[in-house]
């Protein structure tokens, strides 16, 4: 038996193409379950789901009070009834091969984890949103995150979206972190880890993930990243990977450069000329064949709300850290 646990929040403008690309799959239907757990939606989101129930008795509605992602998890683990557990986006659509080919990789290679790569597609065809999907898929966006920007090979990671596990990794190491509103799955994978264990990375499993549709959500999202990361490392006592101190490092040299560039005409040189590399590789690493000019001309926007969002949030996690102040957002799947 296979449970699909998918946390919504008025998904109403997503949630019937995820449930259609779940009923497309190729796994057998009599060892399924899939729950969607909901946030108290207020858009059609819940009515949509009923209709489909009325047809396929597999599929499942539950209610997470608490509106947050990490709790609908622990719910829907605790109502499902399957020896392997996966955990769904609403955001995403899924190839009709993608239950059946990680819960075969999961019993073949012996991980505790295993998951795809996103191929993060834009939330409306327009210049900003092409933009960032675009840098929520490259390199110089994301560093060596491969679940983001792909690999050429399966490989042990860190951390994979969308996962699948055995049901008694749960019992092992415990469920989701409900303190932890985002990066529930990098603590998560984190204390796979740290326990012995290992996450497997799907390089022929792609699922389409649409991003933000604005930058003011991106950035959003990204603060949120950057706000959770020092408490996620607090609880694991080490950081998870080395990439994620970079943005909080340059936000940190910018505005050290900024307020001392006043003072040294050398460090206002050197300040400028940091500004004028970081948007000439904004530029650089957002061309490619497929841009267009009024794409790429929102690059230096793009990168800066994704990196200095979460730069910034990384600063304010740490500082509520050091006061003994919870840390908290509006809730948001």
């Amino acid at each position: 038996m296979l449970s699909v646990i998918c946390p919504i929040y008025n998904e109403e403008s997503r949630i019937e193409e995820c449930i259609l690309s779940i009923l497309a799959q190729d796994y057998p239907k009599e060892d399924l379950e899939v729950l969607f757990v909901d946030g108290q939606s207020s858009d059609r989101t819940r009515e949509i789901i009923a209709n489909y129930m009325l047809n396929y008795s597999f599929i499942k509605l539950l209610d997470n009070p608490e509106r947050i992602a990490p709790a609908a998890l622990n719910i829907g683990i605790r109502a499902s009834s399957g020896d392997i557990i996966m955990r769904l986006d609403a955001h995403a659509k899924y190839p009709e091969n993608y239950f059946s080919l990680l819960v075969n990789r999961l019993k073949e290679s012996g991980a505790d984890n295993v998951g795809g790569v996103c191929r993060t597609l834009p939330a409306r065809d327009t210049s900003v949103c092409r933009a960032i999907a675009h840098a929520m898929s490259s390199p110089f966006g994301m560093g060596n995150s491969y679940f983001r920007i792909g690999s050429d090979r399966e490989m042990w990671v860190d951390t994979v979206p969308f996962g699948c596990f055995k049901r008694e990794i749960f019992d092992k190491i415990g469920l989701f972190d409900e303190e932890l509103v985002r990066n529930q799955d990098d603590e998560f994978n984190g204390r796979i880890i740290k326990n012995g264990g290992r996450i497997l990375l799907l390089p022929q499993v792609v699922v389409d993930y649409f991003a933000r549709d604005s930058l003011t959500k991106t950035a959003k999202m990204f603060f949120q990243y950057g706000l959770f990361k020092p408490l996620v490392n607090h609880k694991l006592q080490k950081p998870t990977t080395l990439r994620q101190f970079i943005p909080p490092l340059f936000f940190a040299g910018l505005i050290a450069g900024g307020l001392l560039s006043v003072f040294s005409k050398t460090i206002l040189w050197i300040f400028v000329s940091v500004i004028v590399l970081y948007v000439l590789c904004c530029f650089i690493f957002g061309r490619n064949r497929e841009r267009v000019w009024p794409d790429v001309l929102w690059m230096p926007f793009t990168f800066s709300a994704i990196h200095l969002s979460y730069g910034c949030g990384y600063w304010v996690g740490i500082l509520k850290m050091i006061s003994h102040r919870k840390i908290s957002v509006q809730s948001n799947h």
